[in-house]
């Protein structure tokens, strides 16, 4: 499937999209989706909860069945999915994204819990953007997250 990538060594999770999203989210905006912000959340919650996971779709190698996929994706209030990549011309990367989706309690904790803090980063975003154009090695690094075993298997993870 795909790996995660994100976090630091203070616990926190950096949730932030690829190079291909710096460069749609600055080419198109809508009235009222001006600004890229950057939100730091606690890895605890997001990890708590990440676990009783749902894959958006049916994986033989990540459920035993459809009917166990279907009950484990009735059952849970966070759904994942893998997303292509793409690079800031909008090319294919060799891999893929994890997009998540909250429902019900589970947005109320993410508000109240787990955001430890938001920054609005688009003039910064809008300068890393155009100099990454001309040299794409000014991007920040990334490293795939370290993802506990019971995680990356919920998530369909590859190792």
């Amino acid at each position: 499937m795909g790996t995660v990538v994100g976090g630091d060594e203070g616990g926190r999770l950096a949730c932030t999209r690829r190079p291909a999203h710096l460069s749609r989210s600055l080419s198109r905006t809508k009235l009222g989706q001006e600004h890229i912000l950057a939100i730091r959340i606690a890895r605890t919650g997001f990890e708590e909860d990440l676990a009783s996971t749902s894959l958006s779709h049916y994986d033989d190698s990540v459920y035993s069945s459809p009917e166990q996929w279907r009950a484990r994706k009735q059952a849970s209030l966070v759904r994942v999915q893998w997303d292509p990549e793409r690079d800031l011309h909008l090319e294919p990367l060799p891999w893929r994204s994890l997009q998540v989706g909250l429902s019900g309690s589970v947005v109320t904790q993410y508000l109240h819990d787990w955001i430890v803090s938001i920054d609005d980063i688009t003039e910064r975003a809008q300068l890393l953007r155009t100099a990454a154009v001309a040299d794409p090695s000014l991007l920040p690094a990334e490293c795939p997250y370290p993802l506990p075993d019971q995680i990356a298997q919920a998530v369909g993870a590859s190792r």
